[in-house]
């Protein structure tokens, strides 16, 4: 027991000792930024405000941009045609192929226009699959809900059903997230190697991180809620 509680009092010191040393190399970069800019003249600080508000500009300019031709809202197209139009103009896009008898397609609109809100950089559109049978045949969608994932005018993922979000009907919007996140075709800024599925445990710990090989090179038809 005495020495359980020595090496404890013994790891508890080492790493107080640790904190320590992390908080002054922190304090003492601050200190030399601080320094750094006391030392900078008017001229310089000047410049550093004016590269601060181009940038500024331009992401804002970048914004109006997307939401010019369409970003920031989650909207219906009417045909196939102007399928090929929207992909033309955006750089990323999301396209949910629909069927207006299937439920899961309800379940992620209501996810999907969370998402169109929140990630400006991205177009999000719903077109109705009985609608566009060229397309679908062209981009082989077999099961609805399906989402074709589009960069630079190519398809090059697809979200097939629920099988990558947990295999639930009560996924999250973080879960369809994290997967366009896999897919590059949002800018996703948490953790790609911890999708938010593992943390439910009703969900086990079988989902790793998806390798996308397989989710391209797959036959879908299993998933369909309508066979």
């Amino acid at each position: 027991k005495m020495a359980a509680d020595t090496s404890v009092e013994i790891l508890q010191k080492v790493l107080e000792n640790e904190i320590l040393q992390t908080t002054k190399v922190v304090e003492e970069h601050l200190d030399a930024e601080m320094q750094k800019l006391d030392q900078m003249d008017e001229d310089e600080l000047e410049r550093l405000k004016q590269r601060r508000l181009e940038a500024l500009k331009k992401a804002q300019q970048q914004k109006q941009e997307w939401l010019s031709k369409g970003h920031g809202e989650y909207r219906e197209i009417p045909s196939e045609r102007d399928f090929f139009q929207e992909v033309k103009e955006s750089k990323n896009v999301v396209c949910h192929f629909y069927r207006d008898t299937t439920f899961r397609c309800q379940i992620l609109d209501k996810h999907l226009t969370v998402l169109a809100k929140k990630h400006v950089e991205t177009k999000f559109l719903k077109l109705n699959a009985e609608k566009s049978p060229f397309l679908c045949e062209r981009l082989r969608i077999k099961v609805i809900p399906t989402l074709a994932l589009v960069k630079d005018g190519k398809t090059q993922d697809y979200v097939v059903g629920f099988t990558d979000l947990g295999n639930t009907d009560d996924f999250t919007t973080e879960t369809l997230e994290w997967r366009l996140g896999c897919a590059d075709v949002i800018n996703y800024s948490g953790n790609l190697m911890d999708p938010p599925f593992q943390s439910q445990k009703k969900f086990g710990t079988s989902f790793t991180k998806l390798d996308k090989k397989t989710i391209r090179g797959k036959k879908y038809d299993s998933d369909s809620d309508d066979d």
